[in-house]
């Protein structure tokens, strides 16, 4: 009997398929990997990034329960995307609504809402914003040609974390294109069957749209409180942590404590905290959402 050797559609070797993911594994291996590990193991050392690290164990995790400043920061960043996340969910999930109607010049109105995006919290967007929330600034303006009293916006807690939260938030247009691919694959049938049976725009939205966007949202309310636990460019730029600690983000405490302090064994072993408190929290929505579809 004739013995057939292995062929596939990119060679005939069986390790081609081996030969061509080499570089995806070498450069996961050196550029994922290995920082991953080294963090983990630096997070157990007193290491000043001069010195050779000193090997101390827990010692770092145990100090974390007695910092204040850790404490602070914990709480500011759930804080933070207690409010963002929602928020933005709604505002993405809106827009992609409107922008999921087939009218003239839709292609542009969708790009126009998706340029924030793309241009994020960099400078010049971080300096418009000082501007706009300056004492003397185009906000306030408003408010005063409205009847209201300026907002100091710098100097206490409430306006500062509300002035981050609406920086992120302009930035929806990553999460309203998820939005809007779903609501595009919604079928049509659905809603002129309702419609036949008398069901009005309020409803059909209730019942069907946000039924076949349930897995849509549980993705975008992941993702997006993934990145809201991470956050450190806005408050850095804006405030600066200011007024008080209140917008102190546990992104900005690793970077302080490594590029200020110099405590880099305390800065990893911050960031793998941060790290265990995101997949707890994850870990929480899938729970909950899973014992939501099994009730249903």
């Amino acid at each position: 009997m004739k013995k057939h050797s292995y062929r596939n559609p990119v060679g005939v070797s069986r390790f081609t398929g081996l030969l061509l993911i080499t570089p995806f594994i070498i450069g996961f291996a050196a550029f994922i990997l290995y920082p991953f590990i080294c963090s983990f193991i630096l997070g157990m050392t007193e290491y000043n990034g001069i010195s050779a690290p000193k090997f101390i164990g827990s010692e770092n995790y145990t100090q974390l329960l007695h910092d204040e400043k850790f404490g602070n920061a914990l709480a500011v960043t759930l804080k933070y995307a207690a409010l963002l996340v929602p928020l933005k969910l709604l505002v993405s999930l809106c827009a992609a609504l409107l922008l999921n109607a087939e009218i003239r010049g839709i292609g542009f109105y969708r790009t126009a809402l998706y340029v924030p995006s793309i241009l994020g919290a960099n400078l010049s967007v971080v300096i418009m914003w000082q501007y706009l929330f300056t004492s003397d600034g185009l906000v306030n303006q408003l408010l005063k040609m409205l009847g209201a009293a300026p907002v100091s916006w710098y100097g206490e807690p409430a306006p500062a974390m509300f002035m981050i939260v609406l920086l992120r938030l302009w930035e929806f247009g990553s999460t309203m294109i998820i939005f809007l691919t779903a609501l595009r694959d919604i079928p049509r049938e659905l809603y002129d069957a309702a419609r036949v049976d008398g069901c009005g725009s309020f409803r059909a939205f209730i019942h069907i749209t946000l039924p076949q966007l349930k897995s849509v949202i549980f993705i975008n309310l992941v993702l997006q409180t993934i990145a809201a636990m991470q956050e450190f460019n806005a408050p850095y730029m804006l405030t600066d942590g200011g007024p008080l600690g209140s917008t102190y983000t546990l992104g900005m405490l690793i970077y302080s404590e490594m590029f200020g302090h110099f405590n880099m064994g305390y800065a990893n072993a911050v960031s793998w905290t941060m790290f265990a408190v995101i997949g707890l929290v994850v870990l929480i929505m899938f729970r909950v959402t899973g014992r939501r579809r099994d009730s249903a």
